[in-house]
C-alpha cells in the first residue's frame, strides 16, 4: 500500500471516529490528491482550529478559490462547525478531512468530478 493510500485510510478512520459517518472513499481520495505533496508535510497536512489566520486561509484558498463559493459569514461558520465536530482537544486535524467535510457540507462534490 502506498503512503498516500495509508493516509487516505487514516483520514477515513478519522471521519468515522470524529464525525460518525462513513467516508465517500472516491471523494476523499480526490480531495487528498488535490492537496498534492502537502499531505506528507507534518505542518501543512494539519489545520490549526485555534488559529484565525489559518482558518481565513482555509476559507479563501479552499472555499472561495477551489469550491467557488461566494465569501460571506456562513463560510467561517461552516469551518468552525467542522472544527468543533472534529474536537477542540484533537490537535491533529487533518487538512484532507477538514476539506472533505467542508466539501460535503456545501454539496460541492461536483468540483471533484
Amino acid at each position: 500500500m502506498s503512503k498516500r493510500d495509508e493516509l487516505i485510510e487514516k483520514y477515513a478512520a478519522d471521519i468515522k471516529d470524529k464525525f460518525g459517518t462513513s467516508a465517500d472513499m472516491d471523494l476523499l481520495k480526490k480531495v487528498t490528491v488535490g492537496l498534492g505533496p502537502s499531505i506528507y508535510n507534518l505542518d501543512a497536512s494539519k489545520v490549526s482550529g485555534g488559529d484565525e489566520k489559518e482558518l481565513e486561509t482555509v476559507k479563501n484558498n479552499y472555499l472561495v478559490k477551489k469550491l467557488g463559493l461566494k465569501d460571506g459569514p456562513e463560510l467561517m461558520t461552516a469551518i468552525k462547525s467542522v472544527m468543533d465536530k472534529y474536537g477542540s482537544s484533537n490537535k491533529n486535524k487533518h487538512r484532507a478531512v477538514v476539506y472533505y467535510m467542508l466539501c460535503k457540507h456545501f454539496n460541492k462534490e461536483s468540483v471533484y468530478k
